[in-house]
């Protein structure tokens, strides 16, 4: 059987790759983790792959913004190659700062099936500080992409001091209208967060954790999925696991939501191209 390969971006201070390549890994896929410039070099070549990640970290210490010397550096250099891989209808996936590159990219959100423009932001949290929690996330039924499929309300960490989505009123409208918004923070109960803090921890307008581009195939968010790759990430484990022993199950024998979302994305590989 053929093999999906997902290149995980590594380098100048990109931190997320590990996890990030353990949960394709777990999701069935063959996880790279490419340096930057091994890319920028080419040493390898990105058509050589069907899934791309832009993980988490700080890419370039965020020194001119979250993820924006990443995307200058990855358009001046294979911008044509990242076009082409997106044409191809491959995958594409910005958490963290990898969701701020593909914005400043103009990958994201890909209205118009322009795939250079930007038009969304991603700047500082209301809260004037950087947040490490957990959040409660509710996915859009409606909404095409690809990795989210099947999911209902789920929990991931969130680790950004720049996470708040912000654009102008005609785009989020947009972006609502086509579904491309994919996730929204939730309270403890899966109801819209409504702004309020911290169940919304950056103050993104109408509560956007995560959007699409209109195929679905490119996708970004800034809550971590590859974070919660075993049950014990979970805060709530301990409960967790006495609730499945009460009910007769192996802890942890269920397959953690995060994994669920990469296990999407290879089986869409799966289905498509082989």
């Amino acid at each position: 059987m053929s093999t999906v390969k997902a290149l995980i971006l590594t380098g100048f201070g990109l931190n997320c790759d590990n996890e990030t390549a353990l949960a394709f890994e777990k999701a069935g896929a063959e996880a790279h983790r490419v340096h930057i410039n091994t890319l920028v070099a080419g040493e390898e070549k990105l058509a050589d792959y069907h899934i791309l990640a832009f993980g988490g970290g700080f890419s370039w210490g965020d020194d001119h913004g979250a993820g924006v010397i990443q995307a200058l550096k990855l358009k001046n250099n294979i911008g044509k190659d990242l076009l082409d891989f997106v044409a191809e209808g491959k995958l594409v996936i910005g958490i963290c700062n990898g969701f701020q590159a593909l914005v400043n990219l103009g990958l994201l959100p890909g209205l118009d099936n322009d795939y250079t423009a930007r038009s969304v932001a991603i700047t500082y949290n209301d809260c004037g500080n950087f947040r490490d929690q957990w959040v409660r996330l509710v996915p859009n039924p409606d909404s095409p992409c690809v990795f989210t499929k099947g999911l209902e309300t789920v929990d991931y960490p969130v680790r950004h001091g720049e996470g708040k989505v912000v654009a102008a009123p005609e785009v989020v409208k947009t972006l609502v209208d086509n579904n491309q918004v994919v996730f929204r923070y939730a309270d403890g109960e899966g109801k819209p967060a409504k702004g309020a803090f911290p169940a919304n921890p950056n103050g993104a307008v109408e509560d956007i954790a995560g959007f699409c581009d209109p195929t679905g195939r490119v996708f970004g968010l800034m809550p971590h999925p590859e974070a919660y790759n075993h049950f014990t990430n979970h805060p709530d484990w301990p409960r967790a696991k006495e609730a499945a022993k009460r009910q007769g199950k192996v802890p942890g024998e269920d397959v953690v939501t995060g994994i669920r979302l990469f296990e999407n994305g290879v089986n869409y590989i799966k289905e498509t191209f082989f």
